[in-house]
C-alpha cells in the first residue's frame, strides 16, 4: 500500500528520527493527538465508572458502627460514608460528576455549620428526628423528604431525639473538584437555631401550589424551597396513576408515574448541576431499555424488583442504591409497587449540549 493510501489511524514507522521527535515532545510537555485519539475521542462514551449496587443492609450497619467509633465535629465535619465507584481509582465518587454518601447522626449530636461552593441535597429513606439548619432556617427531615442545601449556604444538622438517624447526601463534588471551582468556609461550631418546627420558613413562603410570594419575584439559581415533603410527592404520584385508571393513559407511561422536583422561580431543575426525580412503578411494569449520556444514581424507597445494568442483573430492596454510568444500558422491573428516588447530572449535560439518549430494544 502506498504511503498516501494508508488507512486512517495507522501510526508512522518507528525510526531514529521519529524517536528523536517524540523525545522533543516529552521535553516540552507535548502529547501528540495521533497517539491518543482513540482514548480522547471514542466512537461512543467508554466510562471508567462501572455500574454498581450498594445494599442498604450492608451500608446501614457500617454507618452505625462509624457512629460508635468516629466523632462528628470540626476537622472531619460530617460522619458521611462516601460511595466509591470501583472503576474510579479509589476516589469516593459514585460517578465522574456526582457524590453520594450515607450520613449518620447519633442521638442529640450536632454537625457544625459550614458552607461550600458545591451544591448538596439530602434524601431520607427511613427515620426522623434531625433538623438541618440552612442559613438559620431549621428544616425538619423525615422519611421520603427531599431537602436542599444549594451551594454557598451555611448549614448544620442537629438530632433532637434519643435515636440515631441516617440519610443519603448527594453533591456535585467530583465535578467541582475536577474544574477547580470549590470554596469552603467554617461557620458556627454548633448550629444557629436549635428550634424544631414542623414547617420551615422557606416552606411557609414557597410551598403553596401555584402561588409565589411578592417578596420572591426575582428568579434564583437554585430552588428556595428547603424541603420537598413526601406527602406531596406521594399524592402527585398516586394522582398520575389514578388518571391512568380513569382512562387517561397519555398522562404517563403505562404503569409508571414520575415527577421532577423543580425550582419554582424558573420551572427548571432544583440546582444548576443536579436533577432530582421520583418514580413509581406498578407491579409487573418493566421500563424500556435506555442509554443516556451522563450519570444517574437511584435509591429504592419502597418495594422490590430487579435492575439490569449492562450485562449485570441485581435484585432490589428498600434502601439499595445503584449507579448508572454514561451510556450504560439499563432497565428496571417492578415485582411489587416500586418507588425509586433518582438524581443525575442531566443539567450539566443539557446546558453543555452533550445530552443524548437512546430508548428501545436496540439501545
Amino acid at each position: 500500500m502506498a504511503e498516501s493510501a494508508k488507512p486512517h489511524g495507522m501510526q508512522p514507522e518507528e525510526t531514529p528520527e521519529l524517536a528523536e521527535l517524540y523525545a522533543g515532545f516529552a521535553r516540552h510537555s507535548i502529547m501528540p493527538l495521533w497517539t491518543q485519539i482513540g482514548d480522547l475521542m471514542p466512537r461512543h462514551p467508554r466510562p471508567k465508572a462501572v455500574p454498581h449496587l450498594w445494599r442498604w443492609a450492608d451500608l446501614y450497619p457500617l454507618a452505625q458502627k462509624a457512629g460508635e467509633l468516629v466523632p462528628v465535629g470540626r476537622g472531619g465535619e460530617r460522619r458521611a460514608l462516601g460511595l466509591g465507584n470501583p472503576g474510579l481509582s479509589g476516589n469516593a465518587y459514585i460517578s465522574p460528576t456526582l457524590w453520594a454518601a450515607i450520613q449518620y447522626l447519633g442521638p442529640h449530636e450536632t454537625a457544625p455549620e459550614h458552607r461550600h461552593s458545591q451544591n448538596a441535597f439530602r434524601f431520607v429513606v427511613e427515620g426522623e428526628g434531625v433538623w438541618t439548619v440552612v442559613n438559620g432556617d431549621p428544616v425538619r427531615m423525615g422519611r421520603g423528604d427531599f431537602l436542599l442545601t444549594p451551594g454557598w449556604n451555611f448549614h448544620g444538622h442537629h438530632n433532637a431525639t434519643d435515636k440515631p438517624m441516617a440519610w443519603i447526601d448527594g453533591l456535585d463534588i467530583p465535578f467541582s473538584y475536577q474544574n477547580d471551582v470549590g470554596f469552603f468556609e467554617f461557620g458556627a461550631d454548633r448550629v444557629t437555631d436549635y428550634a424544631t418546627p414542623d414547617i420551615s420558613r422557606s416552606e411557609r413562603l414557597w410551598c403553596h401550589p401555584g402561588l409565589r410570594p411578592l417578596s420572591g419575584l426575582s428568579d434564583t439559581v437554585s430552588s428556595p424551597i428547603g424541603a420537598y415533603r413526601w406527602e406531596h410527592t406521594d399524592r402527585a404520584l398516586n394522582g398520575q396513576l389514578l388518571l391512568e385508571e380513569e382512562g387517561h393513559p397519555a398522562t404517563i407511561a403505562e404503569g409508571h408515574a414520575a415527577i421532577r422536583y423543580i425550582n419554582p422561580t424558573t420551572g427548571g431543575d432544583v440546582m444548576p448541576t443536579i436533577r432530582a426525580e421520583f418514580h413509581r412503578l406498578r407491579p409487573g411494569v418493566v421500563t424500556q431499555r435506555r442509554r443516556e449520556v451522563g450519570s444517574s444514581v437511584f435509591q429504592v424507597f419502597e418495594g422490590g424488583g430487579r435492575v439490569e445494568l449492562g450485562e449485570q442483573s441485581h435484585s432490589l430492596e428498600m434502601g439499595d442504591l445503584f449507579v448508572v454510568p454514561s451510556w450504560v444500558p439499563w432497565t428496571i422491573a417492578a415485582e411489587s409497587q416500586l418507588d425509586l428516588f433518582r438524581f443525575s447530572d442531566a443539567p450539566i449535560m443539557e446546558r453543555l449540549n452533550f445530552a443524548r439518549s437512546a430508548v428501545g430494544p436496540d439501545a
